[in-house]
């Protein structure tokens, strides 16, 4: 968990949501819809983006959770954090936490070649890395996470600030 390892006896039916709020003390994953489906509680797990509130805790035994606290060094902040705050990319704060880690997650996708429901070209040989991705494109990669006060202009801008880099 955030490159620190912990024991934790959780039940089987603990959501990793749940068990990092209740057990760790971990409490930038948000309980929003606690459905999968507005984003906030998005942490990455060995690199990969997913929504904690639907995936048992006992199933990422051994893996690497990272979440909004774990993305910066010490106390330097994740490019993707700096960039949120560059570009005033959030208002009442409580989606940032999994905007954050979606977009750094989403990013690396990109670079890997993944491809979107908006990817025009599907050959991985000719894919461009994260840098060209069109706004569009980012839109619809981050169209799992909701921002109820409607920052996505200023979302968009900061993953564009990163992307760019």
């Amino acid at each position: 968990m955030n490159g620190a390892a912990h024991d934790v006896v959780v039940d089987t039916r603990t959501t990793l949501l749940d068990g990092l709020r209740d057990r760790l003390g971990i409490f930038s994953p948000k309980k929003g819809c606690d459905h999968g489906q507005c984003g906030s509680c998005t942490v990455l797990v060995d690199g990969r983006r997913i929504v904690s509130c639907l995936s048992f805790a006992v199933a990422y035994e051994g893996t690497a959770i990272v979440t909004a606290e774990g993305l910066g060094e010490g106390d330097d902040l994740h490019e993707m954090q700096q960039a949120f705050i560059d570009e005033d990319a959030f208002q009442c704060g409580y989606c940032t936490p999994g905007q954050l880690c979606s977009a750094v997650g989403m990013l690396d996708e990109a670079e890997q070649g993944h491809p979107s429901h908006v990817t025009e070209d599907l050959d991985p040989s000719s894919a461009d890395d994260a840098d060209s991705l069109a706004d569009d494109e980012i839109r619809e990669r981050m169209s799992g996470n909701l921002c109820r006060c409607a920052a996505y202009p200023n979302i968009l801008a900061a993953i564009r600030q990163v992307a760019d880099r």
